[in-house]
Parts: C-alpha cells; sequence; structure tokens
C-alpha cells in the first residue's frame, strides 16, 4: 500500500500539465505515493500530454465526456490505495509543497482530515472572493461546520474518510460536511495559493446558485437522512391540522347562515389540508426509499470506527 494517493481532477488543462508534474515530482520526492489523474472530458491536448509525461507512478483515468469535479474526484478517490489521500486542482492554483506539512499535522495531532485555507487567495475580488466569503458564512452558520474555506481542494484525508464520502452531483464543495457527518475529525491549515497562470478557470458567478441548492440537501442529509419522516410527516400534519382548523371555522360559519363559497380561506383550507396529505404521502416514501437503500445494499446508517474483543485471562 502507497502512504499516498494524489488525486487530481483535469479538464483543458494542457498547459499546466508539464508544471504539475513537475511540481508534484518535486514536493513528494521523500514519500511514497501514487498520483492519479482523472480528465473530465478535456477537450484539448490534456490527456496525450499526461500520457506522455506518465511514470511508474502515474494512473490516468479518462472520462467519455465531462461529468463535473465531483464525479472526478469521486473516480480517483475510488482508484486510490493509499493510506492516506490528497486532493488538489489541476490548474497550479494549490500548491504541492503543502501536502507533505498537512500529512504531518494530521498523523501528529491524530487528524482524519486536514483542510486548506487559502491565506492569500489569489483570484478576482468580486466575481470570486466576495460570493465565496458569502457562501463560507452561509454555510457555517446552517450546517455547524465551522470553517473559513469550504471551497479550497486541497485536503489530505485518511483513506477511509475519503472512501465513504459519498460523492454525488456537485457535493464537493460540502466535503467538509459530508466528513463531519462520517464522524471525521476536520482541521484547517493555512496553505499557498497563487494565481492562474494559464488556462481559463471553470468557475463563476453561476455556481451561486447551484450551492444554494447542494446547501438545502446538506442540511437534508444532516438532520433527515435516516429519518425523513419527521421532515415531511411534521409538515404535512402541520399543514393539515391547520387546514383543518380553517374548514372547521367556516363550517360553523356556515351552520349559522353566512355565506363562504366566495371566500380566499376556503381555497386556503383545502389547499393545506391537500398539501398535508402529500407531504404525509411523501414521508412515507422517502421511508420506504431510505429503507431500501440501507437493506439493498447491506449498509447500516451507523459507522463503527473501531471493535475490540478482550482477551481471556
Amino acid at each position: 500500500m502507497k502512504k499516498l494517493s494524489l488525486v487530481v481532477p483535469m479538464m483543458n488543462e494542457e498547459d499546466n500539465v508539464e508544471p504539475l508534474f513537475k511540481a508534484v515530482r518535486e514536493a513528494l520526492k521523500d514519500i511514497d505515493y501514487e498520483f492519479i489523474l482523472v480528465d473530465d472530458g478535456s477537450t484539448d491536448n490534456t490527456v496525450a500530454k499526461m500520457k506522455e509525461l506518465a511514470d511508474e507512478r502515474t494512473k490516468i483515468l479518462v472520462f467519455n465526456y465531462n461529468c463535473g469535479q465531483t464525479q472526478a474526484m469521486a473516480a480517483g478517490i475510488e482508484e486510490a490505495t493509499g493510506e492516506l489521500i490528497a486532493t488538489i486542482d489541476g490548474d497550479l492554483q494549490n500548491d504541492p509543497t503543502d501536502i507533505p506539512l498537512m500529512i504531518e499535522k494530521l498523523e501528529k495531532e491524530g487528524w482524519d482530515v486536514v483542510a486548506g485555507r487559502r491565506l492569500k487567495r489569489q483570484d478576482g475580488l468580486f466575481l470570486r472572493k466576495i460570493p465565496s466569503k458569502i457562501a463560507n458564512w452561509i454555510i457555517r452558520k446552517t450546517t455547524k461546520v465551522y470553517l473559513n474555506d469550504y471551497g479550497c481542494t486541497l485536503k489530505v484525508y485518511k483513506s477511509d474518510v475519503a472512501k465513504n464520502l459519498g460523492l454525488y452531483g456537485e457535493l464537493h464543495r460540502f466535503i467538509p460536511v459530508l466528513a463531519k457527518m462520517y464522524g471525521a475529525k476536520i482541521v484547517e491549515m493555512d496553505v499557498k495559493h497563487h494565481p492562474r497562470v494559464h488556462g481559463e478557470s471553470k468557475y463563476g458567478i453561476g455556481r451561486t446558485f447551484k450551492v444554494v441548492s447542494d446547501l438545502l440537501l446538506m442540511l437534508f442529509m444532516q438532520k433527515y437522512k435516516t429519518k425523513p419522516m419527521h421532515l415531511f410527516g411534521g409538515l404535512g400534519v402541520a399543514s393539515f391540522g391547520v387546514g383543518i382548523i380553517i374548514n372547521f371555522y367556516l363550517l360553523i360559519l356556515k351552520l349559522f347562515g353566512n355565506s363562504i363559497g366566495g371566500r380566499p380561506l376556503l381555497t386556503l383550507g383545502i389547499v393545506l389540508i391537500l398539501a398535508g396529505i402529500q407531504l404525509i404521502t411523501t414521508g412515507f416514501l422517502a421511508e420506504l426509499i431510505m429503507r431500501t437503500y440501507y437493506e439493498s445494499q447491506n449498509k447500516t446508517p451507523y459507522t463503527i470506527k473501531e471493535k475490540f474483543v478482550g482477551k481471556n485471562r
């Protein structure tokens, strides 16, 4: 087993391939490592250049088409065989020389994940830094996972943590939250950050909407992944109850000779009752799906970190 597996998602980074190989080899020369590059549907010469520079430590995974950074990271992590797994971006904004220091911190202090915090971030103020600060604040307050920089790809994990993150969709932004849900101990560490020299950034202001939708998913998974009925059932019962109260009130008015046919309150009461029934039904379905998910794969909604059996004395 290798000491370290370094996973790097790549997409249209042909001019960064050679300096990336050089930087990684220099930074990790004293570590037993494997270098896993995942090409996420590049349309330039990225793959050809990676194959040209590959050595016995290098593995290259090539997607048929662009699947997204999360899927690229998931594929690289699945392929990894190291005791530790590190991830960095392929644009050379992360510095591989930080990785040995992060490994040292993880091993000496007993952490499960060491996450990079870009101390002097070399990105645009209005399109990258400010939206990122706002997003980081919202994620901290809502998930209760207190990090300063969720967007830094540079991280070092123990292998079991990385392989149990469950990366789908575009959840790479929420890896610290997923790791916390797994029970990992996480710490941040200041790392270097360089301006992009070659190629174009794959990030833009449009990702803000994706972050918000993924955040809602994270909040649901944190609190209701194994008990969805508590969310949908609670909302459904509340909606159904309020609808019943409204319609009972209108029934009393009707019995006393008042006209209720044209009242908006009647429509509201009916809608709340129907919504309540729908939410409760959704809760039942979510519970069935959750049980099928665990039972069909022999998964459990818990993780045993260690099992100890005493010896006869």
